[in-house]
């Protein structure tokens, strides 16, 4: 027998509880009553005694639901009434209950929210994809105002979004790839998504929403609304030299016994960014084969403990950022899967004024643009370098720390130029 869960059959889809609908009784929450008892007892085990209206906060369910809990583990002597407080019954735990509370809590430490369902948590990416998402001009170059960039890049970026595939930005080092990434980020980000606490999946528990990672947007929750999901900006996911293979699995903690989904899945109806591809301690051919399927289909296999696999949507904008030549480092199979190659290169000499006016503002300074076009002039003959994005907020840097040192106002003149390029490129002066 195929031990793989399929992916649910999206014409039976509006079976599916919305969150945005507060589900009123334990079959509307989709997911086996014994696993919403275990893990409400461990939380009662935990943080009780409480009310049952705790118990709903608690465990992010209806208080109709937290009473059907309530009710089922007093039936069983699991928990008892110690009072009343208005109409709402205090629980507090029997002892019968505190031995079953440590057995579960042997197996599984878990003992938060309320876990969807996996077939409601794939119904739910797949109508939020990041492939619906439909961006124009003005919203590109609100996005990009505090960059400097051209309107043919500004297309590119555009184009690119609305393509809802694979991204790849690659030019030499400092020239603003990383900083492009998280734009592009900023632009899918003005729209909100439904992102489950946790996810259950053959009673193993799957924690998805985490702070670190996703903003709430609570002002956009619906004040009755199913509380096991939250709203947050679409999200962003970042790695770069520290990913490694096992990041790409289910992160199992032995010590809590439960699952933590990877970046991945954190990322799903997001943005997905690999900063310096090809300097992580998985190969580009490791990453680029196994994400061939998920780029091209949508879909992603993760294992279980035991070996068993469930079948997940890979719905995210993925960007990769490379200093490295693509064509030297990527197969040719998979570069055809990453629709759109943009490069980021060296900057015009109008562009260096810009950004070096932009950056000198930040602090307070105003260079004459005469002192900025000898600078070039050094930086393009004598030093035969290329003019990166980098190179102003970098030298400038140089001339505050260098003021900050002598104890006086940072000025750009001709002299603090000149240390600050003695000090960042490589020279023998």
């Amino acid at each position: 027998m195929d031990s793989t869960l399929p992916l649910i059959d999206l014409r039976k889809s509006d079976q599916l509880s919305s969150p945005e609908i507060q589900p009123r009784s334990l079959a509307e929450l989709g997911v086996r009553e014994s696993i919403l008892e275990d893990i409400s007892l461990k939380v009662l085990y935990s943080s009780g005694p409480f009310s049952v209206l705790e118990l709903a906060s608690h465990v992010c369910v209806s208080y109709e639901v937290a009473n059907d809990l309530f009710s089922r583990l007093r039936g069983k002597l699991l928990c008892e009434v110690t009072g009343m407080t208005g109409n709402v019954p205090m629980l507090a735990i029997t002892s019968q209950g505190r031995s079953r509370a440590l057995e579960l809590l042997s197996h599984s430490q878990y003992a938060g929210p309320a876990p969807v369902s996996l077939a409601s948590y794939v119904d739910q990416v797949r109508k939020q994809s990041v492939r619906h998402v439909e961006v124009h001009p003005p919203q590109v170059e609100r996005a990009f105002a505090h960059l400097v960039m051209d309107a043919r890049h500004l297309a590119q970026f555009g184009t690119a979004l609305n393509s809802g595939a694979a991204i790849f930005l690659y030019g030499p080092p400092g020239v603003g790839k990383t900083a492009v990434a998280e734009t592009l980020s900023r632009v899918v980000a003005e729209n909100s998504v439904w992102m489950p606490h946790a996810i259950e999946v053959d009673g193993q528990i799957i924690t998805i929403y985490d702070p670190a990672i996703h903003f709430r947007l609570r002002e956009a929750e619906p004040e009755y609304r199913d509380a096991r999901w939250v709203r947050c900006r679409r999200p962003t996911v970042m790695v770069g030299g520290e990913l490694t293979a096992e990041m790409l699995d289910l992160q199992f903690n032995p010590i809590t016994k439960f699952y933590v989904g990877p970046m991945q899945m954190k990322a799903n109806n997001g943005v997905l960014i690999i900063d310096d591809l090809g300097r992580q301690r998985i190969t580009p051919e490791e990453l680029l084969n196994r994400w061939v399927v998920p780029l091209d289909r949508g879909i992603e296999f993760l294992s279980l403990a035991g070996g068993r696999k469930i079948e997940i949507p890979f719905e995210m904008l993925v960007v990769f950022a490379s200093n490295l030549d693509p064509g030297e480092m990527l197969d040719p199979a998979f570069l055809r899967r990453i629709q759109t190659k943009i490069y980021i290169g060296a900057l015009t000499d109008d562009q260096f004024h810009e950004i070096f006016r932009r950056v000198a503002a930040t602090h307070g300074l105003d260079p004459d643009p005469a002192l900025v076009a000898d600078l070039i002039a050094t930086i393009k003959g004598p030093l035969k370098q290329e003019l990166r994005g980098c190179q102003p907020r970098d030298l400038i840097n140089q001339i505050c720390w260098a003021a900050k040192y002598e104890g006086r106002p940072p000025r750009i003149d001709s002299e603090s130029l000149q240390h600050a390029v003695s000090s960042y490129f490589l020279t023998k002066g």
